[in-house]
């Protein structure tokens, strides 16, 4: 017998995936800036040079994604680009557990 998923299951189940995604995204975007700058580097001869750059450009944009994550739900302004269709899906009621 296969149980029933809920409505509420159904999109907290969204919600985890969705998260899931961009921290799957963030992770990419480091090891492609990261890589890059490490291939420049064997590449061209300047080591370090670019593999830091690639550093700091990775966690500008993981910073920039995270920003963007800690916006979905707002109602005082529209989504941000990366996160429009986060803000489409239903946020999940909170239970009171947990801090806080």
């Amino acid at each position: 017998m296969v149980d029933e998923i809920t409505p509420e299951q159904r999109d907290q189940l969204s919600a985890v995936g969705a998260a899931s995604g961009l921290g799957c995204a963030i992770v990419v975007t480091m090891i492609v800036l990261i890589g890059g700058g490490v291939a420049l580097d064997q590449a061209i001869g300047t080591s370090p040079l670019f593999t830091l750059a690639g550093v700091v450009l990775g966690l500008v944009a993981a910073g920039y994604q995270l920003w963007e994550l800690a916006q979905v739900g707002r109602s005082d302004r529209p989504p941000p680009p990366l996160t429009r269709g986060l803000s489409k899906l239903p946020l999940p009621k909170r239970t009171g557990h947990g801090p806080g």
